[in-house]
């Protein structure tokens, strides 16, 4: 990693010590379908390939167990095993299909779901729908709500729910937003609304950087993603290559963080993980905005691509989408990955 500027190092200890002010003043199947284990992946160490989930039948609303193992080919010895690490894990897999994979089973959404993440509450999912427009939905896939449409030629993507609550002391009110990217005609920006919009109209988020630093862009961001009760969000620009941490808290600050993409912000808002390409495969970073100090790579060994990461509930473990399935690894870096689950898709957690 090259060395930060010294104004990359004044900006991210600005936006540390802002963050930290502002903390002071967020069975279907079982683990694995047969007798399969579990496989680690990495260094010399491929996954075991598996079958993607069987839609569950249209509008059934319910969870419905993973498919069974298909039948191994003429003298075989034995059939290649699906894994479902899902049940009791709060892990939950979108692929682009009405069946969202969870539970240890699949729950039928009644429409295409992509890009789905979940409310701090795990009881809302919010993602974009078959027609290219935002929707909520409860956890069993009913109770959808189409929040807004979007406009022609628009195409929307990896919306992420920011929920601050009241806090009288600083006379901060109660917030529940939904953030997400929109590009149209080749320019790409952030948009946002209340979670609680019916066939809303979002609005442009503006508003970036510290004065006398390096303008933040303001097109080319995507990959919103909030943490924390305390209105921070993470993003990332193509165009710089730099992932980017917003505090809108008690007053509107960006700042670049480090060089990366994908980047996801743990549960307590205290700590960001984030993809970025080493030696020919995209290795999981984690770095903490509390200090200033160099990122940590949890995956120094990888013999694959680890990407799309996503923090469980309770900040120990970044669930990541591997090119055949999803894996988990401790947070803190302390054990390599081990692939739970051969559905292919985006990871999130209720």
């Amino acid at each position: 990693m090259p060395a930060l500027t010294s104004t990359g190092t004044r900006r991210r200890r600005r936006t540390a010590a802002a963050i930290t002010l502002t903390a002071a003043v967020t069975a279907g199947a079982t683990l694995l379908t047969g007798c399969a284990s579990t496989v680690r992946v990495g260094a010399g160490a491929p996954g075991t390939a598996g079958s993607t989930p069987s839609p569950a039948p249209s509008g059934s609303g319910s969870a419905t167990p993973m498919p069974s193992a298909p039948p191994a080919p003429s003298g075989g010895s034995s059939a290649v095993p699906v894994l479902n690490g899902t049940a009791n894990s709060r892990l939950t897999v979108s692929n682009g299909t009405a069946t969202v994979v969870m539970n240890g089973g699949t729950v039928d959404f009644g429409t295409v779901v992509r890009d789905l993440s979940w409310n701090p509450a795990g009881t809302k999912a919010v993602f974009i729908d078959g027609a290219g427009n935002l929707d909520t939905a409860n956890a069993d896939g009913t109770g959808r709500v189409l929040v807004a449409r979007a406009p022609s030629g628009e195409t929307w993507s990896h919306p992420t729910w920011q929920v601050t609550p009241y806090r009288k002391a600083y006379g901060v009110p109660a917030s529940s937003l939904l953030y997400f990217a929109a590009s149209k005609g080749g320019v790409q920006q952030l948009e946002y609304l209340p979670s609680t919009s019916v066939n809303g109209t979002p609005k442009v988020l503006t508003g970036y950087g510290f004065p006398g630093d390096a303008p933040v862009p303001k097109t080319g961001n995507a990959w919103p993603g909030a943490g924390g009760g305390f209105a921070s969000m993470v993003f990332a620009n193509a165009g710089t290559g730099e992932v980017y941490l917003r505090d809108d808290y008690l007053r509107e600050q960006t700042a670049a963080f480090a060089q990366g993409s994908e980047p996801s912000l743990s549960p307590d808002g205290n700590t960001v993980a984030f993809v970025r390409s080493v030696d020919g495969h995209d290795h999981l970073f984690t770095e903490s905005v509390q200090q200033n100090g160099a990122a940590k790579d949890l995956t120094p060994n990888a013999g694959t691509d680890y990407t799309e990461p996503a923090w469980s509930p309770d900040g120990k473990t970044i669930a990541v989408r591997l090119p055949n399935g999803i894996a988990t690894l401790p947070a803190d870096g302390s054990a390599a990955p081990v692939r739970v689950s051969s559905a292919t898709g985006l990871p999130a957690y209720r």
